[in-house]
């Protein structure tokens, strides 16, 4: 059992945002199939539903320690124990962001460790790029959870249809923007050959899985377009929440639709 400082900001993980103590967090140290030395974090609860486990994946330029997402994360630990890593090339972990391509690798890692940890039941959040890699981990990884939720995911690549996407393309594709990405604590690896299947090739394959889509009408980055494709892709099997929220991914997510992320999830895998 570690102290509850989890990165190197200082992030601490011991009250969650309404100010009940939590249990201690762990510190993981992982590694990924293809050799990227990931950290993260297992947020362990002692709610009965200690069976089912809660694995979170990140957006773009978060990590474990980020402020927003410490917020969510300890909000889902509220309601049952959590288990996330840092992506490849994002905050301690090693290894070069691949901008939701080998990331599925990190995810399987971070279900494996759940499951290492005796969680019988595993639901995998993810949050926009997240929500992209959770997706096309269920249809493609090697650890396939029992049900998945996906917050503010793309459905295709190359999305410029927003003026923030316009600006992560130029992050992703520019010298000096793939430089200014270091500010933002993001290690970029090289570029896609060949290009990985979207989540919208792929969602189809998920099915009889459980799967949450979940839209924020006041997201900046992705319309409903997004949403309303995937659902349609996945054959009708996905369900979908569109809340009149501002934000996207993490910055969206409040207690209150934590709460309500997480009990979906749990009743899912029943």
């Amino acid at each position: 059992m570690d102290d509850t400082t989890v990165s190197e900001e200082g992030a601490r993980f011991d009250t969650d945002p309404i100010g009940v103590r939590l249990p201690a967090p762990e510190r993981l140290t992982l590694t990924s199939a293809d050799g990227v030395r990931l950290h993260g974090v297992h947020l362990p609860t002692g709610d009965p539903s200690a069976g089912t486990a809660l694995v979170v994946c990140h957006g773009f330029t978060h990590h474990t320690g980020h402020p927003t997402s410490r917020s969510v994360l300890t909000a889902f630990a509220r309601h049952a124990p959590v288990v996330a890593v840092d992506m490849r090339g994002h905050g301690r972990s090693g290894g070069r962001s691949s901008v939701g391509d080998r990331e599925i690798l990190d995810l399987d890692a971070a279900v494996g460790a759940a499951r290492a940890a005796g969680y019988v039941r595993i639901v995998t959040v993810g949050f926009s790029l997240g929500g992209a890699v959770a997706l096309r981990h269920a249809a493609l990884g090697a650890e396939r959870p029992d049900a998945i939720v996906a917050v503010s995911p793309p459905a295709r690549w190359y999305s410029r249809e927003t003026a923030p996407m316009r600006r992560v393309h130029w992050l992703l594709e520019q010298p000096h923007g793939r430089l200014a990405a270091r500010l933002l604590k993001v290690r970029l690896g090289g570029t896609w050959d060949p290009v990985p299947a979207s989540p919208v090739e792929v969602v189809a394959d998920i099915a009889p899985t459980p799967l949450l889509l979940v839209h924020f009408t006041g997201d900046p980055y992705f319309t409903a377009a997004h949403s309303d494709a995937l659902v349609a892709a996945s054959g009708g099997h996905a369900e979908q929440w569109t809340k009149a929220v501002e934000g996207h991914g993490e910055s969206g997510t409040d207690p209150a639709i934590a709460a309500l992320i997480a009990r979906w999830g749990l009743a899912a895998v029943g």
